[in-house]
């Protein structure tokens, strides 16, 4: 049974991952970072993949994009993106494909954009590189842009080279690079990591208002729940590689099944369940697991306050609780007494 809700038969999915597999290294003991991941994107929904550090989130977004480089990555399965089978591109067909049809918000905008051409030149550069306009036609775009991503002084910023700008200001910078070619996906990468908290919120509702105005499908990695929350539709949750539970925002929150999940949401303030002032905050014990080395069973057992013996046996399959819930786990019964 797929882990993946299914769409209706009526919408062809934009994005539609199946088997996904990537495992870095050559010898015996590559390290396992994504394991066999499912996962569809409509056009105009975001989703979040969340889960901790390790979990293969980042992982699975570059694999979209074919960043990983190929001597020491194997890719396995099938990442179709707007009718592009994207693992069997050509190096040609690969670079028209990035840019023009997916392209990326990544983590550190700094690191990212190139230190010695002004932001504006990199801009209309790639604006060029995809579609047949003059230098003057480019440059107004680019212009348009850095209004829509409300730069200040817009016209004096593309002239500015990324170490002169502020990081919410090169995080805007990077928005409006990833949306110059008007791709039809939007993968976003820890985009407000590096960010105070006023300027996070500033982003993250400047996601939401492009994505509606411009019906963008997005897939939203992070860590944050909260502030997965402001801009997703659907959360996929992962751990060790796999996506062990995928539903409606308002579904994870109130009715978790997973007990990975579970352990998420009760480990943030609120966490979808009315807290007690003082109350201690539930921290999930142990570490996440040797990739290189991941057990039979669950990945997540040995940390798992409900696990039986049938969890270390083998890779729980994943259950379809309701057309848009599926979960990989066992003891569903639990999380829902818990909840």
């Amino acid at each position: 049974m797929s882990a993946v809700p299914k769409p209706s038969a009526a919408v062809e999915p934009l994005v539609e991952v199946r088997g996904l597999q990537v495992a870095f290294g050559r010898g015996p003991k590559p390290v396992r970072a994504v394991n066999g991941v499912d996962l569809t994107v409509a056009r105009g929904e975001t989703v979040a993949l969340i889960g901790e550090s390790g979990s293969g989130k980042s992982v699975t977004l570059r694999a979209l994009l074919r960043l990983h480089a190929p001597r020491t990555t194997r890719i396995e399965g099938s990442v179709k993106v707007a009718g592009h089978d994207v693992l069997s591109l050509g190096a040609r067909a690969l670079a028209d494909y990035r840019g023009k049809v997916a392209s990326m918000i990544f983590q550190e905008p700094l690191l990212a954009l190139d230190p010695v051409y002004t932001v504006g030149r990199q801009i209309v550069e790639s604006i060029r590189r995809h579609e047949p306009v003059s230098e003057a036609d480019a440059r107004k775009r680019a212009l348009e842009l850095f209004e829509r991503v409300r730069i200040p002084s817009p016209e004096r910023r593309l002239d500015a080279y990324p170490h002169e700008m502020s990081g919410g200001m090169r995080q805007r910078a990077m928005i409006a690079l990833a949306l110059a070619c008007r791709p039809q996906l939007l993968l976003a990468d820890e985009p407000t990591t590096a960010l105070d908290a006023t300027v996070q919120i500033q982003i993250l509702l400047l996601l939401r208002e492009l994505q509606r105005e411009l019906g963008l499908a997005i897939v939203f990695v992070t860590h944050d729940i909260g502030a997965a929350v402001e801009v997703a539709d659907r959360f996929a949750v992962m751990y060790a590689g796999r996506i062990v539970e995928q539903a409606p925002v308002r579904t994870i929150v109130r009715a978790p099944r997973h007990p990975y999940t579970l352990a998420l949401l009760r480990g943030r303030a609120g966490g979808g369940h009315a807290m007690a002032r003082g109350t201690r905050l539930m921290t999930i014990a142990g570490s996440p697991p040797d990739l290189a080395n991941l057990p039979a069973g669950c990945a997540f057992a040995e940390r798992c306050t409900f696990v039986q013996d049938a969890c270390l046996q083998g890779v729980p399959p994943a259950v379809q609780l309701a057309a848009d819930h599926a979960v990989r786990c066992l003891r569903t019964d639990a999380t829902r007494a818990s909840t």
